[in-house]
């Protein structure tokens, strides 16, 4: 994962809103079954409903002239809210947090005259946090026996404590909000002015950074409207699948290649399964088709104001039958006129701006789907559940498993440097998830042979290693220190080895390293480095602060301190630029590991590594990098270190301490005992 200090110049802000946002809907979405029944019960049942019933839409009185509760208005008031208040507290603090942030929403609750969605969202995290914290103070202080005593008592004190909060302190803030949002959407209504929030809600759609603005203010918003008017159009300011729905037809009647063959089956997904992420990547890949977005999302909005519009209850996921199953009575022809028009006009933007394109979208390595869903992970931070339905690799591979996995192989052009930092990466991440029987080395394509389960390759070299391997699985790259694909990966191997442990095959990969040929010797040749003292990085080959400014100085800098060690000869380094010009060597997280090419194994004469630390950066390819790690090999000696280097770049503190470090000693030490 790329460290905090990587990201802070170009994404910690965006990075941040989306952590928020998927806190929002972490709160939201494990309750939207109740939002469905509150929304069934009240389309079904209010005095407007499809079957009024007064005892259960809660109007009109009884044979004693009382007035019917009904379950309308219990479950808005109460039931929902205190729901998003156990779930945030227990993100926060596991049932002991959700139990005292729900009492703390009591307050809330009982002090306002609105429902306190946003209270409960404050509430509920608040008081799990704040009991933790508490909990820490007495933590190991309790006497044996009183431990429960202790426990109840101090969460139901903290609980009333928090309700009384509530009730005077959060309760009137969240009303004045909500009032004041509430005047705000009011006034853009009025004005005819709504349309325009797609010009801030499209693109964060694509950016990921919708579910703070869905689930932290639409939604709660939406909710009190539709107890008020039995309806919102702000439930689907967001949902609206027209606009997604569009592009994905331009593309199916204007793309090209895989884009075009893909789109209609994303297009299913989208409309019917309403995943919407599925087609961010092919926005993406022309970023101008935001246009169609947000044209489409106008056009939605202006239908549903101008028709008085609306649905009863969030629809979610962004499905067609959940918006029409949310639907309020009175609104279904402005609600499907919405989808369709918005469809409609997006798809008329989109197939302007694909037909006129200089460069038809698909036909370029530049324009690819597999690259745009990349980028597409990689701002959302994790893999997609649906990447597999656009580029047919990762998790769609599991279906075809016959067996376990038993053996995994990171392949680069010259089976040294790239190759081996992803190989421990993903060693690493295999072992945690609880495998470690797992075979995972790294290898030459000109060493693969077809024995393996798994074959892991830069994007660029997929097509190289596809001929010589069919019969496995084939995963690309574009990131070698933390790309998406990793957690794909991890996540095949715990559907496939976890299918197959009832026929022993959790026996089998131990059995499987010999299997590999020569990445099984290298592994164990990395073995018997790691148990002999070398000096395979010493403190003349580290250099704190670089003199070079361009990607080829760094690597002449980086070979030059190879050369000085008698590691290398001139040739070496002129196969260092050679591999640069074939496959980028960057790594990710400010990281680039230059080496020769598999042919330029000859020219070295001992094993060595240079670390240069550049601390302005250097653009290398278009990224930025920091640290630049020279690599010459002998006999795969340096595989000790390249592993000790992945786990300092994939842990935020020691990235850290490296930015910082003021000395060489500091550097070597970092790097742990490579040379032991």
């Amino acid at each position: 994962m790329a460290t905090e200090t990587v990201a802070k110049p170009r994404t910690s802000m965006r990075v941040g809103v989306q952590k928020f946002g998927t806190f929002l809907s972490g709160m939201i979405m494990p309750n939207i079954g109740a939002f469905i029944a509150w929304g069934l019960i009240t389309a079904l049942f209010i005095e407007k409903g499809w079957i009024p019933v007064p005892q259960l839409g809660g109007f009109g009185t009884n044979a004693e002239g009382v007035a019917n509760t009904g379950l309308v208005g219990p479950m808005i008031t109460y039931l929902l809210p205190l729901l998003i208040a156990y779930t945030g507290g227990k993100m926060v603090y596991d049932v002991r947090g959700g139990v005292v942030g729900a009492i703390g929403t009591m307050g809330v609750i009982v002090g306002a005259g609105i429902p306190m969605f946003i209270g409960a969202m404050i509430m509920g995290p608040l008081g799990g946090w704040t009991m933790k914290k508490l909990d820490a103070i007495w933590h190991g202080k309790i006497r044996p026996g009183f431990e429960m005593l202790v426990n109840n008592f101090s969460a139901g004190i903290w609980g009333a404590l928090l309700a009384m909060l509530g009730f005077y302190g959060i309760s009137p803030l969240v009303t004045a909000f909500s009032t004041g949002a509430g005047n705000v959407v009011q006034f853009l209504v009025n004005n005819g002015l709504l349309p325009l929030t797609s010009i801030l809600i499209e693109p964060a759609k694509v950016l990921f950074l919708n579910n703070a603005i869905n689930h932290g203010v639409l939604t709660p918003l939406g909710i009190q409207q539709s107890l008020e008017q039995g309806k919102s159009i702000l439930f689907l300011l967001e949902a609206n699948p027209g606009p997604g729905l569009g592009i994905l037809l331009a593309y199916m009647f204007f793309g090209k290649g895989l884009a075009k063959a893909s789109a209609p089956g994303a297009a299913i997904i989208h409309f019917f399964g309403g995943i919407h992420e599925i087609y961010f990547p092919y926005v993406l890949m022309k970023p101008v088709l935001i246009l169609a977005a947000i044209g489409g999302g106008m056009t939605g909005i202006a239908t549903l104001a101008i028709t008085n519009s609306g649905l009863v209850a969030p629809a979610a996921p962004g499905s067609i039958i959940a918006v029409i199953a949310q639907t309020s009575r009175d609104s279904y022809v402005g609600v499907i006129l919405s989808v369709l028009l918005a469809a409609i006009v997006s798809f008329l933007i989109a197939s302007v701006i694909l037909k006129s394109s200089k460069t038809p979208v698909g036909d370029t390595e530049e324009d690819t789907l597999s690259a745009a869903t990349s980028k597409m992970e990689a701002m959302k931070g994790k893999k997609s559940s649906v990447s597999s339905a656009l580029t047919g690799a990762g998790a769609g591979g599991v279906a075809v498993m016959a067996g376990p996995i038993k053996n995994i192989v990171f392949a680069c052009d010259a089976g040294m440097g790239s190759s081996a930092m992803g190989a421990s990466v993903l060693r690493n991440k295999i072992k945690d998830a609880g495998f470690p029987d797992v075979t995972v080395t790294n290898a030459s394509i000109a060493n693969l042979s077809d024995t393996y389960d798994v074959v892991v390759t830069h994007q660029d070299l997929t097509e190289r290693a596809k001929p010589v391997t069919s019969s496995a699985v084939h995963v690309s790259v574009d990131n070698f220190m933390n790309s998406p694909r990793y957690e794909e990966i991890v996540e095949l191997v715990q559907r496939s080895n976890t299918a197959g442990t009832a026929d022993g095959g959790s026996a089998a990969p131990a059995a499987a390293a010999p299997a590999a040929g020569a990445p099984g010797e290298a592994a164990e040749t990395a073995a018997k480095a790691a148990a002999a003292p070398s000096d395979i990085l010493v403190a003349e080959s580290v250099v704190l602060n670089g003199s070079a400014t361009t990607r080829d100085a760094a690597i002449d800098e980086a070979g030059q301190l190879l050369l000085a060690r008698g590691a290398v000869d001139n040739d070496y380094i002129l196969a260092m630029h050679e591999r640069e010009e074939s496959v980028s060597t960057y790594m990710g997280s400010f990281l680039a590991i230059p080496h020769g090419t598999n042919a330029a194994k000859d020219h070295i004469m001992k094993s060595a590594v240079s670390v240069i630390r550049y601390p302005e950066g250097i653009d290398w390819n278009g990224k930025q990098v920091k640290f630049v790690v020279g690599v010459a090999g002998v006999n795969n000696e340096h595989l000790h270190i390249l592993s000790s280097i992945a786990k300092v770049f994939t842990n935020k503190s020691q990235v850290a301490q490296l930015e910082a470090a003021t000395s060489v000693d500091e550097v070597l030490e970092l790097f742990g005992k490579v040379n032991a």
